[in-house]
């Protein structure tokens, strides 16, 4: 998946730091475009060396590498960088250097949501201590992640494969965010039931993910139908729910997603 970097290693505890020369610069246009080299596999970013930029915001180290974040602004950047976008990113790209992006993107985001209070509508500043946005009225913000549920609804040998109306066009799991309130289990059984009209029992958790593209956490659940397993799909949300059988489950094209994953452990009889 997407976060499985070994032996490299994810350090995201916030340092007041200024950057060496060989640390990473990122920089994002006002679409949340990341400007990268991808002319091979893994994307590149630009060293501090190669760009001179005032009060870069520290946002992680990979391999006591550090990321740092430009401010906006307008850049003249080398050869053979260009503006892609996360999406653009997973379709094209592998390794930490993506892992890295989706991560920053996720910081960007935060931080641009971020620039003025919710509470009295002034300018917010960086913390010197901490990852976090706070405003001279008190009001301070850390930074948003969003609980969502991965589902691997199973009817004795087949799985309930689904594709969604609008977004990604590849086979998926049923999946849908946390309200407020509920535990992740209570979750996993009204989304079944909301997109597919299915109850289900033994919910079990198998894993989870980080997803900075959409600043999701995502909890990956296995659970069984419960009764009648005629499928109910909601039109609005879904554009195709069937019950598939194992080795009839047709993949991701890519490795990084964990409803990816989550497909290939029952299409191989692990699950």
């Amino acid at each position: 998946m997407i976060q499985d970097i070994y032996p490299s290693k994810l350090d995201n505890v916030y340092k007041n730091r200024t950057p060496e020369p060989d640390d990473l610069i990122l920089v994002f246009d006002d679409e949340g475009k990341v400007f990268a080299d991808i002319r091979e596999r893994e994307p590149k970013f630009l060293t501090a060396s190669q760009m001179r930029t005032e009060s870069p915001v520290y946002l992680f180290s990979i391999d006591d590498r550090g990321y740092f974040l430009a401010p906006q602004g307008s850049y003249d950047l080398p050869e053979g960088f260009e503006a892609c976008s996360v999406r653009t990113l997973r379709d094209e790209s592998c390794g930490k250097g993506l892992f890295a992006a989706f991560t920053a993107y996720h910081l960007w985001k935060w931080y641009n949501d971020n620039r003025f209070c919710g509470a009295c509508g002034k300018v917010m500043t960086h913390s010197d201590t901490e990852r976090a946005m706070k405003c001279g009225c008190g009001n301070v913000v850390y930074p948003r992640i969003n609980p969502a549920v991965i589902v691997g609804v199973t009817n004795g040998d087949r799985l309930l494969i689904t594709r969604y109306r609008r977004g990604y066009g590849h086979n998926a799991l049923i999946a849908g965010f946390v309200e407020i309130g509920e535990t992740l289990e209570e979750t996993v059984a009204r989304e079944v039931s909301e997109e597919a009209g299915v109850s289900v029992k033994n919910i079990r958790y198998y894993r989870s993910q980080p997803w900075g593209m959409a600043q999701d956490l995502l909890a990956g659940f296995f659970c069984d139908v419960a009764g009648d397993d005629s499928i109910r799909m909601d039109e609005n949300e879904l554009k195709y729910a069937e019950w598939v059988k194992r080795d009839e489950i047709e993949l991701q094209p890519g490795s990084l997603s964990l409803t990816n994953e989550m497909m290939k452990m029952f299409k191989e009889g692990k699950v």
